[in-house]
C-alpha cells in the first residue's frame, strides 16, 4: 500500500513535468520538450493506473491532480514569471491542505 502512495506522488510530479514540457514544446514544434512531454505523460498515467489498484479512485485521482496543479503553478511562478500574490499562495496552500486531508481520511479498497 505504501508503494502505491509513493507511486501516486511521483505520478503527480510527472504530471507537472508534462504540463511544463507541453508549454515549452510550443505546440509540439520543439523536439525535446515534445519528447519529455510524451514520456512524462505516459509514465504519469501508468503510475496513476498502478496506484489506483489499491487507492480509491476519488482519492487517488484528486491527489494526483492536486499535486499536478500545485507543481505546475509553482513552475509557472518560478520558471515562467507568472504573477505571485498572497491570494495565489493561499489558494495553493488550500489545495495542499485538501491533498493532505484526502490522504489522512483515505481507506484502502
Amino acid at each position: 500500500m505504501a508503494v502505491a502512495w509513493i507511486v501516486l506522488v511521483i505520478s503527480g510530479v510527472l504530471e507537472s513535468l508534462w504540463a511544463g514540457a507541453l508549454t515549452r514544446s510550443e505546440g509540439f514544434t520543439k523536439l525535446w520538450p515534445t519528447v519529455v512531454f510524451g514520456v512524462a505523460l505516459i509514465a504519469s498515467m501508468v503510475g496513476l493506473g498502478y496506484a489506483l489498484k489499491s487507492i480509491p479512485l476519488g482519492t487517488g485521482y484528486a491527489i494526483w491532480v492536486g499535486i499536478g496543479v500545485v507543481g505546475t503553478a509553482v513552475y509557472g511562478i518560478v520558471a515562467l514569471d507568472e504573477t505571485i500574490s498572497i491570494a495565489r499562495i493561499v489558494c495553493l496552500v488550500a489545495i495542499v491542505g485538501g491533498i493532505v486531508g484526502l490522504k489522512l481520511t483515505s481507506t484502502p479498497h
